[in-house]
């Protein structure tokens, strides 16, 4: 149920952009315990001028080259798991990618159930 934004900045390659998804994806279910195959990612990449990350703020220096993922997510995950989550992801670019882990941008929006959808014009999570 996860929904994961990824933005980027422009020029990276297919392979680039299908790897920060799996690695998201690969996090989400080995620490935030979706289900397998629950996945739904959208990457979009922006021109430099149009990706603005403050090169300090809160005294992590970032780069232009700062990923950021939002993730929408059902409410309930410990503090625990949300760490983990962010280290995961922040680890497991560096190792596949070589980005930063400074830049790493992670926000997490957690939602009720039935602020779902997955077609049929259902609510298949609400109670």
């Amino acid at each position: 149920m996860p929904f994961a934004r990824i933005d980027i900045v422009g020029g990276k390659s297919v392979d680039y952009k299908r790897t920060i998804g799996d690695v998201v994806y690969d996090a989400i279910v080995d620490i935030l315990k979706a289900p397998a195959n629950d996945r739904f990612q959208v990457i979009t990449d922006h021109p430099p001028e149009e990706h603005i990350a403050d090169d300090s703020y809160l005294g992590i220096k970032r780069t232009r080259d700062c990923v950021f993922i939002q993730l929408t997510l059902n409410s309930g995950r410990t503090l625990e798991q949300k760490k983990g989550f962010y280290k995961a992801v922040a680890d497991g670019l560096h190792e596949r990618l070589g980005i930063r882990r400074e830049d790493v941008l992670i926000n997490l929006v957690e939602v009720a159930n039935e602020n779902w959808s997955f077609g049929n014009g259902e609510a298949q999570y609400a109670s």
